[in-house]
């Protein structure tokens, strides 16, 4: 049960983090929508900091699972990789698309918070480094260091897609990421 009560706890604070911000929301609103007591909160989580570690960590989870649930329905080869990117399509169709929690929470933070920072910064290193076994599994004719070129391009083309269909609030950035990279895909 204890740990049934964590989940919601931050599976809760999830929602409202990644809707209204970090700063924006607070522990009092995080214990009203969780149905808990404070006592219960604190019981888990000693601080707001401390959920929002759990919260980075859940959300980047989810994230490599939905992705890699997405990419295994398509052929081996340049599909997954291209699918990395028309993952996103879907992901920014949902109501609640609000961008990347990384990017979002890393403004809100200040700069001198090195363990949200390096969180986050932990975080993407873990999604670049599954980014480079999606391109090794379906490229495995391409040199290693050929393979690592691809793997940033497709970082960077992802990172670009996903901050800028959420400030430009349309797809266009997703399908030109898309396009580069099946451009890219092709002369390779």
């Amino acid at each position: 049960m204890k740990r049934d009560t964590r989940d919601k706890i931050i599976e809760t604070a999830s929602e409202l983090f990644y809707r209204n911000g970090y700063n924006l929301t607070g522990i009092n609103e995080i214990i009203k929508e969780s149905g808990i007591a404070k006592a219960t909160l604190y019981s888990h989580f000693q601080t707001k900091e401390e959920l929002l570690l759990a919260y980075l960590d859940a959300k980047d989870s989810e994230l490599l699972s939905k992705i890699d649930s997405f990419i295994s329905t398509k052929p081996r080869g340049n599909d997954r990789i291209v699918a990395v990117l028309q993952f996103l399509l879907p992901f920014f169709n949902q109501e609640n698309f609000n961008g990347c929690w990384c990017i979002r929470t890393v403004a809100e933070v200040p700069r001198e918070n090195d363990r949200i920072r390096s969180k986050i910064k932990d975080n993407k290193v873990q999604f670049r480094k599954f980014l480079s076994d999606v391109v090794s599994d379906n490229k495995p004719e391409l040199s290693n260091q050929q393979q690592g070129y691809l793997t940033d391009q497709l970082y960077i083309l992802y990172e670009g897609a996903i901050t800028e269909s959420h400030i430009h609030a349309s797809d266009w950035p997703i399908v030109t990421s898309i396009d580069i990279l099946k451009d890219k895909l092709d002369r390779i």
